[in-house]
C-alpha cells in the first residue's frame, strides 16, 4: 500500500513560518516504504527544509532498520531525528495495529534551538545505578522535550522524576519502546544510528513551542477522600477509617455496572496539587489498586502516597476514555481557522492497551485527535509500552494513556 501524507494542500507564506507534515506507508518492502514517506512528507512541507523528523517502524522491517535513522535524516535533510520501533504505529490517520508500517513526521521549526540527547542507565559496583547523560534545558519556560526510552534497559519513571528536580516545568511527552519481545528488541532511531538501550530524545526550546495533553481516561466514582494515615504506597486510613472499609463502601453504593468496572479495574486518582480544593479533569495522577490488606484493613496503590493527600475513587471504559481525551483537546487547543496549513502538529503515544483493545472501532486516539483539532493535522506516534506526561507540572510514566504532544508557534491560538 502507498503512502498517506497528512498535511493539508500546501499554502503559500513567508520562509520563517512554522510548518509540519507527516506520512505513513504500510508498503511490506523497505525501500520502498522509505521513498513513500520521504516523497509525501517532504511535498506536504512547501519547499520548507525540515528540522526534526520523528519516525515511528514496526518490526517487520528486519535488518533494513539498522541504518534507517541516519537514512532518513539524509533523504529529508533533517538535523535531528529520533524515533522508536513499535507494536502500532499511528499515521495519516490511521493506527496501524498489524503488518508493516513506516511513519514519519517532520517540522520546520524556526527561531528553535533543537538539542538531541541519549541517556543510559549504568550500574556501580555497589549495585547502585546512575543516569548517564542528560538533556541540556537552558530555559526552562520556553522548553520542552519528546523522549523514548527501553523498557528493559532504562528506569524511565527515576529518570523523568530527576530531570523534575533539575528542570521543573519542562514538559516531557513520549514513551517508552514496543515491539521487541525482550532485552535489546526495541529499537531507538536518531540521525547517527540505532540503540536498542537506554534513551534518546530532542530538546525544542524557542519559538516552538509544545503543549502537552496526558488523557489517562477516567471518571470519578464516590467523594473525594483526605488521606490520614499511609506509609509509602500503603494507604491505612481516610478521613481517620480504616482504608479498606472506605473503598468497600464506595464499592457497595455504586451502580451495578460502576461496581463491575471498579472490580476488574480498580484506580485511585491522587491529586497532584495540594493547595486545590475543587478538582477538575486532569487534576489527577491516575494509579492501580494493587493489594489489599483484610487484616490490618489497608490497600497499596501504584505510587507513594502522603499525608493530606486527597484521592479520588475512578473507573474507566470506552466511554470515559473518549470522553476524556476529546475533552482535554477542547481545553488545550481548538480550532484556529487563521492559522496557515500546515503551521500546526501533534505526536500521538497511545497506550498498547488502548486501540481496538479498548474501543469498538480501529483508529480511536488519532481520529480523536484530528476530529477535535484539525482534520489535516499532520500526526504521527505510536502504541508505547508505558506513556510520558505532564500531571500538573511534574512529568509521569503513565498507563492507558493517550499522550499528545501539540506544536504551534508560541503563545499562538490554535
Amino acid at each position: 500500500m502507498g503512502s498517506d501524507a497528512m498535511s493539508s494542500a500546501p499554502g503559500r507564506g513567508p520562509a520563517e513560518t512554522a510548518r509540519f507534515a507527516a506520512a505513513i506507508s504500510t508498503d511490506g518492502e523497505a525501500e520502498r516504504a522509505e521513498t513513500q514517506v520521504v516523497e509525501a512528507a517532504l511535498a506536504a512541507m512547501d519547499g520548507r527544509r525540515p528540522d526534526l523528523a520523528c519516525v515511528f517502524v514496526s518490526h517487520h522491517y528486519g535488518s533494513a532498520l539498522e541504518k534507517l535513522g541516519p537514512r532518513l535524516a539524509e533523504a529529508v535533510g533533517a538535523r535531528v531525528l529520533v524515533g522508536t520501533s513499535g507494536e502500532t504505529v499511528i499515521g495519516g490517520g490511521r493506527e496501524v495495529e498489524q503488518g508493516p508500517a513506516l511513519s514519519l513526521w517532520v517540522g520546520h521549526l524556526p527561531d528553535t534551538e533543537l538539542r538531541p540527547f541519549e541517556s543510559q542507565l549504568e550500574m556501580r559496583t555497589d549495585g547502585t545505578g546512575q543516569f548517564v547523560g542528560a538533556p541540556d534545558v537552558r530555559s526552562s519556560e520556553r522548553a520542552g522535550i519528546v523522549m523514548f526510552a527501553d523498557p528493559y534497559s532504562f528506569a524511565a519513571d527515576e529518570y523523568l522524576a530527576s530531570l523534575d528536580r533539575r528542570h521543573a516545568g519542562v514538559p516531557i511527552v513520549g514513551g517508552m519502546c514496543s515491539g521487541g519481545m525482550g532485552p535489546g528488541q526495541n529499537l531507538l532511531f536518531t540521525e547517527r544510528g540505532l540503540s536498542t538501550h537506554g534513551a534518546a530524545g530532542v530538546v525544542i526550546e524557542g519559538a516552538v513551542e509544545i503543549r502537552s495533553v496526558v488523557s489517562q481516561g477516567c471518571r470519578p466514582v464516590g467523594k473525594p477522600w483526605v488521606v490520614t494515615g499511609c506509609e509509602a504506597n500503603v494507604l491505612r486510613t481516610l478521613a481517620a477509617r480504616p482504608a479498606v472499609e472506605v473503598l468497600f463502601e464506595t464499592l457497595g453504593a455504586l451502580p451495578e455496572e460502576d461496581r463491575a468496572l471498579f472490580q476488574r479495574q480498580p484506580f485511585v486518582g491522587l491529586a497532584i496539587d495540594a493547595a486545590k480544593e475543587n478538582f477538575e479533569r486532569g487534576d489527577f495522577l491516575v494509579r492501580g489498586i494493587v493489594g489489599i490488606e483484610p487484616q490490618d484493613k489497608s490497600f497499596a496503590v501504584g505510587d507513594t502516597l502522603r499525608r493530606g493527600q486527597t484521592i479520588q475513587f475512578l473507573v474507566r471504559d470506552a466511554d470515559s476514555a473518549s470522553e476524556d481525551l476529546t475533552q482535554l483537546l477542547r481545553t488545550r487547543g481548538t480550532r484556529a481557522p487563521q492559522a496557515p496549513p500546515g503551521s500546526r502538529g501533534a505526536l500521538l503515544f497511545s497506550c498498547n492497551g488502548r486501540g481496538t483493545n479498548m474501543f469498538n472501532r480501529p483508529d480511536h486516539d488519532v481520529g480523536c485527535v484530528r476530529a477535535t483539532l484539525d482534520t489535516a493535522l499532520p500526526v504521527a506516534g505510536f502504541f508505547a509500552n508505558g506513556e510520558f506526561g505532564p500531571v500538573g507540572r511534574r512529568n509521569f510514566l503513565h498507563g492507558f494513556t493517550a499522550s499528545v504532544a501539540l506544536f504551534a508557534p508560541r503563545g499562538s491560538p490554535w
